[in-house]
């Protein structure tokens, strides 16, 4: 037996700041095991590391707006 409708909504409603939390979880966590992490900063992929010291890697073409269903063929 499947979860009622309501309760399965209310879950779906709140993915997307359960995600967050986690990558957010998963970036802290990295940094404090030692490990360098990377973000994009202003159109610049950056490298952190753990003391706190950020290298430019390079520049990240523009972001791409996608409609929901529409398909992209990378390559």
């Amino acid at each position: 037996m499947g979860l009622p409708e309501k309760a399965m909504r209310f879950l779906e409603e709140h993915i997307p700041d359960l995600a967050e939390t986690a990558l957010k979880q998963a970036y802290w966590q990295a940094l404090a095991s030692g490990h360098s992490v990377l973000e994009c900063e202003n159109g610049v992929l950056v490298e952190v590391n753990p003391n706190g010291t950020r290298k430019a890697i390079k520049k990240l073409k523009p972001r791409v707006k996608v409609k929901p269903g529409q398909r992209l063929i990378i390559g």
